[in-house]
């Protein structure tokens, strides 16, 4: 999509996340966040140094930024994709 375009663009290595979804009843209990250690771990491995991931800002969802800030991801860019308004 052209979010992972954007990165291929500016960026030759790196490990990329468009979405982790996690069921409600799952939710709060470290499911996503050893996920992104797994990744991590073998990113670090592959001597990858960048990790990106996509969140959508709409709707918003406080609680994916406040997870994804905790882990230490910075906004890199926003755009808007074409394909689907969002």
């Amino acid at each position: 999509g052209p979010n992972h375009a954007w990165f291929t663009a500016r960026e030759s290595y790196f490990a990329y996340v468009d979405r982790v979804v996690v069921a409600p009843t799952a939710r709060g209990q470290g499911v996503a966040r050893a996920l992104y250690e797994d990744l991590a771990a073998m990113a670090k491995a592959e001597r990858v140094n960048l990790l990106a991931c996509e969140v959508n800002l709409d709707p918003p969802n406080p609680g994916s930024m406040t997870f994804h800030e905790k882990l230490g991801f910075v906004a890199a860019g926003e755009a808007v994709d074409p394909r689907n308004g969002k």
